[in-house]
């Protein structure tokens, strides 16, 4: 028995099944984490309870951007475990434009989000931005 919790902060939604897509980013190993699953033909899996905190940045949650910002935060974490390569990123961020013109974003709107994330998405990636452990109480 313990008297303390570790915990992580930051998240605002968790995914509350199982969710399934093919992706045009092939892993050169299968990548199974708790939450992520990317198999060698590019299927990605995010498992239920997988917590992600939607878009990023001045976009505006709305039903039509959550799918790519699971999918995006997904792949994100994928890169900063260092699973895939660096040089997927952009294959990331370009994935995040069409999910989102397919559930309805403007192609305007869809490309400057992309433009936002090519500018300012890769310290995201950065191995060295893993979300802290937290613990409470705090001794």
């Amino acid at each position: 028995m313990s008297d303390t919790i570790l915990y992580r902060s930051g998240y605002k939604y968790q995914l509350a099944e199982d969710f399934t897509i093919n992706i045009d980013i092939f892993p050169g190993k299968t990548v199974d984490m708790e939450f992520i699953g990317l198999s060698l033909d590019g299927v990605l899996t995010v498992r239920s309870g997988y917590a992600w905190d939607g878009p990023s940045g001045p976009v505006v949650d709305t039903s039509r951007n959550m799918r790519a910002s699971l999918v995006h935060d997904a792949l994100y974490q994928i890169l900063r475990c260092q699973h895939l390569p660096a040089n997927q990123k952009e294959v990331a961020d370009k994935l995040f434009e069409k999910i989102c013109i397919d559930d309805g974003v403007d192609e305007f709107t869809a490309h400057m989000y992309y433009l936002g994330l090519m500018l300012g998405g890769k310290p995201a990636t950065d191995p060295r931005n893993k979300k802290p452990t937290l613990k409470a109480p705090w001794r």
